[in-house]
């Protein structure tokens, strides 16, 4: 079982082209580092596959374990399977942690069943002590006054609550320092799996010494361009990304 985007092309409405066919295969149990510079598609391709509204997909195609992911409404991606870690995560006044986590995993229950509140908030707890959270987050309106690495931690929290199959990291290392980092890569570790697949979007080589990839694609120009090892990684970091125009 696999996620499998196939010539993938899709725009901002209304807007100018941004992916020209980007093709590619996570399947179970994968890490893929997706890296690139500014400009080349990377939060396009998450946004996309999780079905922002501001995007148009124009051609290509997308299945989550043999479900056709473009025939789906976003939270039925969701249900599916299916998370983003936002690159910047949004602010929800109003609504607490613990309300949008508990209403999120009820979502996915069967008609009929209910979330155990006593467990719910056993499981809350020991997930936010394992990222360093503070207790009283769970009575704040969702990222609302949160700093970056806070809200970074945030969106973490939600993946590890929710228990995805594939989740997609869109430059979640923006805005950590070394300990936040390093606690929100044990988060995502801690989280590897068989039945778990995850797709990193970065810029830098620090986030992908803490959560190794077994696959790195290069993006550029809204399409992938190098597929290999860490090497890859290795070589960004030492000459940056000019060696693409070659």
């Amino acid at each position: 079982m696999s996620l499998i985007v196939k010539d993938l092309c899709a725009r901002v409405k209304d807007g100018a082209d941004i992916l020209k066919g980007v093709s590619l295969e996570i399947p179970k149990g994968e890490v893929h580092a997706v890296m690139g510079p500014n400009g080349s598609g990377k939060s396009t391709l998450s946004k996309v596959l999780c079905g922002h509204p501001d995007y148009e997909v124009t051609g290509g195609t997308a299945e989550l374990d043999g479900q056709d992911l473009f025939s789906m409404t976003p939270d039925e991606r969701s249900r599916a399977g299916l998370f983003l870690a936002f690159q910047y995560p949004v602010e929800v006044p109003g609504v607490t942690n613990a309300n949008f986590l508990r209403a999120a995993l009820q979502a996915r229950l069967p008609q009929g069943e209910t979330v155990d509140a006593v467990a719910f908030y056993k499981e809350l707890r020991a997930k936010m002590k394992q990222l360093g959270m503070d207790a009283k987050f769970t009575a704040r309106a969702v990222n609302e006054g949160f700093s970056g690495g806070e809200k970074k931690r945030n969106d973490i929290l939600q993946m590890l609550m929710l228990q995805p199959s594939y989740a997609i990291l869109d430059e979640t290392d923006s805005g950590l320092d070394v300990d936040a980092l390093r606690i929100v890569s044990d988060g995502v570790n801690a989280m590897r799996a068989p039945f778990r697949s995850f797709m990193v979007i970065t810029h830098y080589k620090r986030l992908l010494d803490y959560i190794r990839p077994d696959v790195v694609h290069v993006l550029y120009q809204g399409r992938i361009v190098r597929t290999g090892g860490f090497e890859l990684v290795e070589r960004i970091e030492r000459d940056g990304f000019d060696f693409l125009k070659e």
